[in-house]
């Protein structure tokens, strides 16, 4: 194929495919040789053969299935000569020629598994507590996302070498701690569940509020978390959690687009245009987080989107319901103790009761070692103390916080409104 437009787009639509069919691909090969690593290789094999064909034959009409068949016959050829060589070591070391179960049929055996369970498999193995959360979020988002190791390290403002290495040795643990690639046991899901709960979350958040770099928002990192999140949704019917993590990426996500003004600042939620929030996301997230209501009632996850949902709910500020939220605050921090939650439940209260009612509850995490260098303790207090009158106070915390912070429009944010509150304590 001569036409370098024909030729792009070519290029084009085996990013798409690779994007769309890769966690399946490599779900399937890691069952089928059990081991991440190679599976991962064997399925960049068939990708380079479909980068060598495709411009000369056209892209196939079922791409997916075109890849998978080209991974499978190269899985099948490396397994054939996997078991070759073990074979031979056994009849050295038996001085015997007995033949062995066939190999060929394992493999077709392995071949049948719904690849639903086996997605699932790979899941809960990239999301390993034997690895190291960075490790976890790392190794997710390139088999599971289909990233290349170039945009996890931009996307987490750290070097390509970085992220490479993490990658390599998550694969190495998993190999030599010989972690089967399956959905754990019933009686280790709950905890299991938990951490592929967090990691999914974990990268939601890093795109919704970034810790550090130039930009606020990450908005592809965002619909990642989501993917995968409305993956597991589908592969974990029952799991009311499941659903509320859903919920709350849902909504959250609906405000993307408001979150920022024309120049990458921050809007806080307050101040956000609603008419901007992407309405479908919120009636998604609703739909959601009924779901988990009927699946098992409200757990952590649930909760922070029935917080999410009284936002999503109320058409001005004005109208928001922080009765009910302070409500479910003070569930979650009954389920989940924790000072962030303690925090959150401090702004609740302030609005809900008066700013006196709050600082009673954030005061106290002044002293909290977990909250030593988090700054958005000293902007809650700041907006508190604002609202009490005490702008001297307010306007030393909102410079706390600002140097405390790593990202640059957020930065920005809280050094605008420390100089606004000089200008009202000149007008107090």
């Amino acid at each position: 194929m001569s036409d370098p437009a024909a030729q792009g787009a070519v290029h084009g639509a085996i990013d798409a495919v690779w994007r769309i069919e890769s966690a399946r691909l490599i779900a399937r090969l890691a069952r089928m040789v059990g081991d991440v690593g190679l599976a991962e290789d064997l399925a960049q094999d068939a990708l380079v053969v479909a980068l060598e064909r495709w411009p000369e034959s056209g892209v196939p009409d079922n791409p997916g299935a075109w890849l998978m068949a080209a991974a499978k016959r190269r899985a099948i050829d490396h397994l054939r000569r996997d078991r070759m060589l073990d074979r031979r070591h056994l009849e050295i070391a038996r001085g015997s020629r007995e033949d062995r179960a066939d190999p060929e049929a394992e493999i077709l055996a392995a071949l049948v598994d719904p690849v639903g369970d086996e997605l699932l498999g790979l899941i809960f193995t990239t999301c390993h507590p034997v690895l190291a959360t960075e490790a976890r979020v790392a190794l997710t988002l390139r088999l599971l996302s289909g990233l290349t190791t170039e945009e996890i390290a931009r996307a987490f403002l750290t070097s390509t070498s970085t992220i490479q290495q993490r990658i390599v040795r998550a694969k190495r643990t998993l190999r030599e701690a010989r972690i089967p690639i399956e959905p754990p046991p019933a009686t280790d899901l709950p905890a299991r569940l938990q951490s592929v709960l967090e990691v999914v979350y974990l990268v939601f958040n890093e795109g919704y509020s970034a810790t550090a770099g130039a930009d606020w928002l990450r908005p592809a990192l965002c619909e990642d978390a989501l993917r995968l999140g409305r993956i597991l949704a589908g592969l974990m019917e029952n799991e009311a959690e499941v659903h509320g993590l859903v919920a709350l990426m849902e909504i959250q996500a609906s405000r993307l687009r408001a979150r920022t003004g024309p120049g990458g600042e921050p809007i806080l939620l307050n101040d956000q245009d609603r008419s901007r929030w992407d309405w479908v996301l919120v009636q998604r997230g609703l739909a959601a987080l009924d779901r988990a209501v009927s699946r098992g009632g409200l757990g952590p996850f649930a909760l922070q989107a029935a917080i999410a949902a009284c936002h999503a709910r109320a058409r001005t500020p004005e109208e928001t319901d922080w009765t009910r939220i302070t409500a479910l605050y003070d569930a979650l921090a009954q389920l989940t103790p924790s000072p962030v939650v303690e925090l959150n439940r401090a702004v609740a209260y302030s609005m809900a009761f008066g700013p006196a009612a709050g600082l009673e509850i954030a005061d106290p995490l002044l002293g909290e070692p977990m909250l030593a260098g988090y700054h958005l303790l000293p902007a809650v207090r700041a907006d508190i103390l604002a609202k009490l009158g005490r702008f001297a106070e307010a306007k030393t915390e909102l410079e706390r916080a600002a140097a405390m912070t790593e990202n640059a429009k957020e930065r920005g944010l809280l050094l605008g409104r420390a100089a606004g509150m000089e200008k009202r304590m000149a007008g107090a």
